[in-house]
């Protein structure tokens, strides 16, 4: 499943940004990637943490650092506190940021090996996260320059995690691709990822990229290396990964949840994609989950 590029919000008066997501029902999957770091500390809620092609279950209180372009997603499964929503305290910044403060500031230099160590990720020990988060929270309310020295404060705490968990995928790292700045594609792609469960057609979408079917082909391959019908069935296999994994759900339901209408269909290309049917996924990964 290709990750979708994510482009971050900015704030006017700050250098780097905070989203305070809070979410009633679920934190779905949403496989992307972005050139910030993102430190990320999910509350209330217990699912499973995709970063690369490393799976994991997440608790309360989980405190993941993400590198840049690495492709990631939480998936929820469970509330704690059914009365409350999923949160997760997200906090995105550049490496260009990152750089900038270690070199104007040599006290901070501890924090090189931190960003290092994040390529792909570092998840933070239980009780350094316990101990940050009501600093991270306290964010939430604060302003931007307070923000600030609270966000140094944590980024120093978290260097000094000898439990820190560095998060390695068995797979090579994805190397993003070239993003153009073309509306009409960006577009499509937001469309696509929208309703990749429904039928799309090829001439519908080179109608809504305002181009012939044979430019959109064109098109959609020198921005995603991929023809559409191979990026969609990524798209629809990538969820049904997920199903598989954090359901029960009868394989039937999951192909037509994710836009297969015949299961031999979804078994031969799910297949194609993962090596594997359906089944023997979920038998291989289902340890994680159980």
């Amino acid at each position: 499943m290709k990750p979708s590029f994510e482009k971050v919000p900015s704030e006017a008066n700050a250098s780097w940004t905070m989203l305070n997501r809070r979410l009633p029902d679920e934190i779905p999957f949403e496989w992307h990637h972005h050139p910030e770091y993102e430190l990320t500390l999910t509350l209330n809620s217990r699912g499973h943490r995709y970063i690369g092609s490393d799976v994991q279950l997440y608790d309360d209180c989980d405190l993941t650092l993400v590198g840049p372009n690495v492709p990631h997603s939480w998936c929820s499964r469970e509330l704690i506190d059914t009365g409350k929503p999923h949160v997760a305290l997200v906090i995105w910044f550049s490496e260009a940021w990152a750089t900038s403060l270690v070199t104007l500031f040599p006290e901070m230099g501890q924090i090189r090996t931190l960003l290092s160590a994040a390529q792909c990720a570092v998840s933070f020990s239980s009780e350094i996260a316990r101990e940050l988060r009501p600093k991270i929270e306290d964010m939430v309310y604060q302003d931007e320059s307070q923000r600030l020295v609270s966000l140094l404060d944590i980024l120093i705490k978290l260097t000094q995690d000898t439990a820190a968990q560095r998060i390695i995928p068995p797979e090579p790292a994805f190397v993003p691709e070239i993003i153009y700045e073309d509306a009409r594609i960006h577009r499509v792609l937001d469309y696509i990822h929208a309703n990749f469960a429904s039928a799309l057609m090829i001439p519908d979408l080179a109608e809504m990229a305002c181009v012939s079917v044979s430019a959109f082909h064109r098109m959609f391959k020198r921005h995603t290396r991929s023809t559409a019908f191979d990026y969609i069935a990524k798209l629809r296999i990538g969820r049904a990964c997920a199903l598989l994994m954090e359901s029960g759900t009868v394989i039937s339901l999951i192909s037509e949840e994710v836009g297969y209408p015949s299961v031999a269909l979804f078994n031969r290309q799910f297949k194609a994609l993962k090596g594997m049917t359906p089944t023997e996924f979920r038998r291989q990964h289902g340890h994680h989950f159980k």
